[in-house]
């Protein structure tokens, strides 16, 4: 069996955990300058809609490219 790379992988998690952070930063940043933290608001509806998408992406992406789970040993 050969042996691929953990590059790949490390990327696509790295670039997960950043749509994460960026979600995150997001909401925080928007929040401070406008002083809504409401995001279920009815005129915050973009706001909530950028922000579920990267925290969902981000969160999807860092459980699929994860370490995997090494084989037990025999």
């Amino acid at each position: 069996m050969a042996e691929t790379s953990a590059f790949p992988r490390r990327v696509a998690f790295g670039f997960y955990t950043l749509l994460l952070l960026l979600g995150v930063a997001f909401y925080a940043v928007w929040g401070a300058i406008y002083s809504s933290w409401n995001i279920f608001d009815r005129s915050n509806a973009g706001v909530y809609a950028v922000f579920v998408i990267m925290v969902g992406f981000g969160i999807v992406g860092m459980i699929l490219y994860r370490k995997p789970i090494p084989p037990p040993p025999q």
